[in-house]
């Protein structure tokens, strides 16, 4: 499991948050999650006790839940509250994303095979960066690689005293 000691040494996780507009209703809050493959085979059993399916179509609903703290994403709660995964470091969401993951009620997650992004992503423009992670994510989505579902979202503690996950 990612929370153990050491699991973010043993398996290296990426967490990303977007906000996806849509024609109709409100915008949809995004968690994209990648893990290394040490775990990888873990979440992919946690995602699918949790009723995540292979990304095709609209996201199903999930027993998952996205807990935040204040502004940060806090962990992703699978398996009935069994199964926890939480970012190593700080992720903060922004207001837009925030307010996305609350007027749905929910939260997208989408979680990636390794390697789905891109060596010296980080040191693009935010414009290339967008553009080449998309193609990176339409091609793991093209071979079935992607999972993808809709998570309750929970708001805990904004309280500075405790950290991400601490209620």
């Amino acid at each position: 499991m990612a929370d153990e000691a050491g699991g973010a040494a043993r398996a290296p996780m990426v967490w990303a948050l977007a906000v996806r507009s849509t024609e109709s209703g409100p915008p949809y809050a995004e968690v994209i999650v990648e893990v290394g493959p040490r775990l990888h085979g873990d979440l992919l059993s946690d995602l699918v006790d949790s009723g995540f399916t292979i990304a095709a179509g609209e996201p199903p609903d999930t027993t998952g839940v996205v807990e935040t703290s204040g502004s940060r994403l806090a962990r992703l709660v699978l398996v009935g509250g069994r199964q926890v995964w939480e970012p190593a470091s700080p992720v903060e969401a922004s207001e837009g994303w925030l307010a996305a993951a609350e007027g749905r009620g929910g939260v997208i997650v989408i979680v990636v095979p390794p390697g789905t992004w891109p060596p010296g992503l980080m040191e693009l423009e935010p414009q290339a960066r967008i553009d080449v992670f998309t193609r990176s994510l339409e091609l793991a989505r093209a071979a079935g690689r992607v999972f993808h579902g809709m998570t309750a979202v929970e708001t805990g503690s904004a309280d500075p005293e405790y950290g991400p996950g601490e209620y």
